[in-house]
Parts: C-alpha cells; structure tokens; sequence
C-alpha cells in the first residue's frame, strides 16, 4: 500500500480519522501493518500490502 492513500482512507465503520501501525514497510510501501480508529477504535489490517477496510 502506498503511503499517498492515507490522506484519504477513513473508517469505513464511523468515518473517523485512522491511526496507522507498521509492521513491515519495503521500498516506501507498507507491507504489513493496521489501522485503528481514533473515534470507534475498529481495527484494520493490512496484509501483503492490502488494507482490508471491510466492516465487521
């Protein structure tokens, strides 16, 4: 995933703003990681480099 997306991901649950955690980050991409929601506190993965922004 490329960092440039992060200005315009939210959380797909309640629209707030997200917290990102790296794991693993190659050539300026991450790789592994998640988000957290500021507001919710929903938790997001990101996995080989895929964020997965479903609601649960």
């Amino acid at each position: 995933m490329k960092k440039d997306l992060l200005e315009i991901l939210c959380c797909p649950t309640c629209k707030g703003d997200l917290d990102l955690k790296i794991s693993k980050e190659e050539n300026g991409e991450i790789i592994e990681g998640s988000f957290t929601c500021k507001k919710c506190k929903s938790k997001y993965t990101i996995e080989d480099g895929i964020p997965n922004l479903l609601p649960k």
